[in-house]
Order: structure tokens, then C-alpha cells, then sequence
């Protein structure tokens, strides 16, 4: 229905009859009647047209299509608060009251229709006694604080904190002290922009609104971009609005930059720094290397060599900060080596003989790190190596400290995963699986995790749900230990390793694999997704190779053969 004076009773503007208000002829007789969709299209259209300067096209549309661009007392509304007549703001306030009331969609009942009319008083006077203030207008501020803002009873807390600001010896310190952009067009803007949270869009439209919507569209593409690798969002004004973002698959890391045979036998792990720019690989042949790493040609290069690791290098976990790092052995290992890897010092850790310490995992802060190993060794350790605490019993797979500083999480023998507390002597089950679990991380978030289970493959867990989130397809599992990894700039993509001899990659929201790289010749054990350049992944195999992936454009020059650093042209899937 329709009120006598041609407009919608909840408050959206007719398009026919706000024509009329304006004196320009009915849209209808034009020989259009334009739907309650395409009236909303025609007013962010001319929203936008405004906000650039192009009024006279904005009402131009307005005329022809027979719509109003806000309501008309909404309109007035605004410009009395952009002028700063807050008098006259205020009579438009009262007048807007039965278009805000509890028939409308803002509203659900009559007490928070007076809470919203109550607020947006406050908030012009709270601005109104800024600029008396920033004027130097004292007594004019000192009655507005007195005789208008405290007796509305409203948000007392607000009003003692604005009666500070009487204080305030300068125009400076007020601005200091306030946060507030001060007395002009800017600060009542964003004035505008707060009332405009009260009022519904049918009578006033949200600020900017045609561009917030264009702007959640190319965030949307972006989402669904199976290749999306980068931080850098796509929005508005650098995106083309022409066709759909879609990101091209040779800009994505599946590409081989690099071969390097610098290790004689199996290689069983590799782990980029905190810092992105090293990597440091652990092999059967008793030694760890540690790499540099260029981001802008995708390589690395050797840094240097620790030896002494009689059992091998099967797990390595680096410090936050990106200097020291511990590492363990293979099965029934009972020694952990804590390197520095600027000045090469080394520390070992063992408790007896009878230790096995084949897993670690350092605290978020770098200060503390754990250790364990599947005879029931659990310890907690400083930097010097002196063990804090220790947990018996518990038969530990695999480690991974969380954000908060003080659980541990574990997988042990009974296909767990359990977070321990040491400080609190607290322990509680997080899931289960019905499979070992060979291995497992957790997202930068704290809320995955990513586990490579035995005969099943790689699967993702909610922590926080407790519950199976996705299996991932493809990848060969059978009893190895395989380590997979988050990746990508915001950590979109799960890379892993493989018993079939290849590297599989897939979004973390899609279970099929989103690009299979071929290239090892023999059972791949680890992968790992540079944390800061995200266009580069490692890969280490029994094959006695690491392998460095990276973009299309990265690749080398096909007439270029092996050298010294190893580099190969080989394709993927």
C-alpha cells in the first residue's frame, strides 16, 4: 500500500510517485514501471555517480527512471548535519521517527526503537560539544554538556569522558586527546556514516554502497580462484571488473626450478625458516645442510654442512627465530642436537641410553622446546638443554606446540592426538583416528590440523571442533612417515608428499588434488611451503634429492643442463 503523500508506508521511496514529489512526470507514463530491484540498482547507480562528482547525470537518471536517491527528509536530514545546523538536524530527527519506528525492518520493538533514537541524538551532540570545544566556545560546550547530553541518560560513561576534554588547554591537545579528525567536512562525514547504521537503507543508502558490493564480489572470486596465491586481495580500483578474476596456473609453484644431489643418501626432511630465508634438509648420510634462499630466481644455495648425526636427520624443527634449530633421528634415536646455525655451536640432549627422542617441536616464543619419542619419552627443555619437566608414559609420534604458549599437542601410538599442559599437569583428548598417525602440523591459525594417517592418506581436523573436516584424494600412505604442509599466502593450498613417488597440492577446501608434480624417482618424505615467499615449495625423496618448485617464469633455460647447484628443466602433470 500507499500513503497519501506517494510514498511507501515502511519508508522506501516509489519510483513513480517520488517523481511526482520532485515535479517531474510519472516513470509510468513513460511507459516503464521499474521493479523493487531495479529501483535499488538505479539508486546506487546514482549514489555512485554523486560520490564522483556527476550531478548532473545522477539527476538526470534520477528523472528519467522516476526514483529518489534517498528519502526526502533523509536528504535534508544529511545536509543539515554536513552544514552543522544540529537545531535543525535535531526537528529532522524527530521528523524521521516514524520511518525508523517498529515497523520497520531495522526495528523488533518499541524500547529499541527509542534505544535508536536516544543513540543518534547522543551521537550529533557528542559532536556538536566537539566543535564548541574546538572553537573555544567553552560555555556553549559547558550548557550542551550540562543541559542536553546529561539529562538524555545515556551512556554516562561517555559523557564523564567528554567532560575531561574541558580540559584540554589546546585545539591540539583536544585532537590529541579525542581521536577526532576535528570540526569539518571529514569528521561529519563520519558522523553521517555512523547515523547512517540507524536509518534504513529504503529511506537512505549506506555509504559507498554500490562499491562495498563490487568489492565482496572480487572477494568472492577470489575465494573460488583455485590458484589464488597471493596476500595481496583483489578490490577495487586496480581489479578489472570486465571478466572474472582468475589467476593463471603458471604463476603457481608446480614447476621444477632445481634439482640439488648434494646428499649421498635418503633425504627425510625439509623445513623452511620462520623467516623464509633458509632451508634446512636432513638426510640419511648423517648430516643436515642448510641452504639460502633466493626468492627472486626461486633457488637456493648451500650455506653449510652439520655433521655427526650418526642415526640420520629424520626431523628438524626450526626456532622462531630462524637462527637455531633442534634436530632428531630415526627410530629408537636417543640424542636431540640444538644447533645454532649462524655460529654452528651445537648442544645434545640425551637422558640415557635407553631414550628415544625421534620428534620436537619449539614454544611459540622460542624460549622452551619439547621433545619425545614411541618408548614413552616426553620432556620439556631450555635452551641450554636442562630438561624442565617431563611426562611419562606417553608414546609420542609426533609434536606440535600451540599458540597459547603451554599446550603441547602429541600423537602417540593409540592414533590420538592429546594436548598436554605441563605447568598444569593437565592433559585432554583432542580427536581420534583409526589409523597410526605418521605425522601431523597445525595451521598459523591454531585451528587445523593436518594429519598423514597410515593406509588412509592426508586428512584435515578442526582442533577446535574436534571433528574430521576433509580426506584428501590421491596420495599414496602406506606405513612410511611422510610430513605434509600448509601453504600459500594465506595458507589456501596443503602440499604433501607421497609413497607413489610424487608431490600432490590441493586447496584446503577441495578434496581432489589441485596439481600432482612429478619428478622424484623414489617415495617423497617431506614437502614444505616457504612461509614468506609463497611461490617456492621443497620437496626431499629417497631418491637422495631435493627438489625446489616454483613458478613457470622461474624455470631455467632449457638448453641449460645440470651443474653444480643442480639445476634441471623438468615439467609437471
Amino acid at each position: 500500500m500507499q500513503s497519501s503523500n506517494g510514498l511507501v508506508q515502511n519508508g522506501t521511496p516509489s519510483c513513480s510517485n517520488g517523481a511526482e514529489e520532485n515535479g517531474h512526470g510519472d516513470a509510468e507514463n513513460n511507459g516503464f514501471a521499474l521493479t523493487q530491484t531495479n529501483q535499488e540498482i538505479v539508486r546506487l547507480i546514482g549514489q555512485f555517480l554523486k560520490n564522483e562528482g556527476l550531478m548532473k547525470t545522477c539527476e538526470s537518471l534520477m528523472n528519467e527512471s522516476g526514483c529518489l536517491l534517498d528519502h526526502p527528509a533523509a536528504a535534508k536530514f544529511q545536509q543539515h548535519i554536513m552544514d552543522g545546523d544540529w537545531t535543525k538536524a535535531d526537528h529532522d530527527l524527530q521528523e524521521l521517527r516514524p520511518l525508523l519506528g517498529p515497523n520497520t525492518s531495522l526495528m523488533v520493538n518499541e524500547n529499541e526503537y527509542t534505544s535508536l533514537i536516544l543513540e543518534m541524538k547522543f551521537i550529533i551532540l557528542e559532536q556538536k560539544y566537539l566543535e564548541f570545544l574546538e572553537d573555544g566556545k567553552v560555555l556553549d560546550a559547558l550548557h550542551v554538556l550540562r543541559n542536553e547530553l546529561t539529562p538524555l541518560q545515556h551512556n554516562t560513561a561517555r559523557v564523564h569522558q567528554l567532560s575531561s576534554f574541558m580540559m584540554c588547554s589546546s585545539t591540539e591537545e583536544l585532537l590529541e586527546r579525542t581521536k577526532w579528525e576535528g570540526k569539518g567536512i571529514q569528521s561529519r562525514t563520519m558522523l553521517m556514516n555512523k547515523l547512517q547504521r540507524y536509518l534504513p537503507p529504503s529511506i537512505y543508502l549506506p555509504p559507498s554502497r554500490l562499491q562495498e558490493l563490487l568489492n565482496q564480489a572480487l572477494e568472492l572470486q577470489a575465494l573460488r580462484c583455485t590458484h589464488h596465491n597471493t596476500s595481496q586481495g583483489i578490490a577495487l580500483p586496480t581489479a578489472s571488473l570486465l571478466t572474472d578474476h582468475c589467476c593463471s596456473k603458471s604463476s603457481f609453484p608446480m614447476y621444477t626450478i632445481q634439482v640439488l644431489h648434494d646428499h649421498c643418501d635418503e633425504v627425510w626432511f625439509c623445513q623452511f625458516s620462520p623467516d623464509g630465508t633458509k632451508l634446512a634438509t636432513g638426510s640419511k648420510d648423517q648430516t643436515i645442510m642448510i641452504w639460502d634462499v633466493d626468492p627472486e630466481t626461486c633457488t637456493i644455495s648451500r650455506k653449510k654442512i652439520f655433521e655427526g648425526h650418526n642415526s640420520g636427520a629424520a626431523y628438524i624443527s626450526w626456532n622462531p627465530d630462524s637462527v637455531h634449530l633442534i634436530v632428531c633421528g630415526p627410530d629408537d634415536t636417543p640424542e636431540v642436537w640444538l644447533w645454532n646455525t649462524e655460529n654452528e655451536n651445537f648442544l645434545k640432549v640425551t637422558q640415557s641410553p635407553e631414550d628415544a627422542l625421534t620428534c620436537c617441536a619449539w614454544n611459540k616464543d622460542g624460549t622452551r622446546f619439547v621433545v619425545g619419542g614411541n618408548r614413552g619419552h616426553f620432556y620439556q627443555c631450555d635452551l641450554e638443554g636442562n630438561v624442565l619437566d617431563s611426562w611419562e608414559g606417553v608414546r609420542v609420534i609426533s609434536l606440535c606446540c600451540r599458540k597459547d604458549g603451554k599446550t603441547v599437542l602429541a600423537s602417540d601410538s593409540h592414533n590420538r592426538i592429546r594436548g598436554y599442559i605441563f605447568e598444569e599437569i593437565s592433559d585432554q583428548q583432542l580427536l581420534q583416528e583409526d589409523h597410526a598417525i605418521m605425522s601431523f602440523t597445525v595451521d598459523k591459525n591454531d585451528r587445523l590440523a593436518l594429519l598423514n594417517v597410515a593406509t588412509q592418506g592426508v586428512h584435515l581436523w578442526d582442533l577446535n571442533d574436534k571433528c574430521l573436516v576433509r580426506k584428501y584424494q590421491g596420495v599414496t600412505q602406506g606405513h612410511f612417515t611422510i610430513h605434509s604442509t600448509f601453504g600459500g599466502a594465506n595458507q589456501d593450498f596443503i602440499a604433501s608428499g607421497s609413497e607413489d613417488n610424487q608431490v600432490y597440492i590441493w586447496h584446503i577446501r577441495n578434496e581432489q588434488p589441485l596439481a600432482t608434480l612429478q619428478g622424484h624417482s623414489r617415495t617423497v618424505n617431506c614437502v614444505s611451503w616457504n612461509p614468506v615467499h609463497n611461490h617456492m615449495l621443497a620437496s626431499v625423496s629417497d631418491d637422495r634429492t631435493i627438489r625446489v618448485w616454483g613458478p613457470k617464469d622461474k624455470m631455467p633455460k632449457p638448453t641449460v643442463s645440470s651443474s653444480s647447484n643442480g639445476t634441471w628443466n623438468d615439467m609437471v602433470s
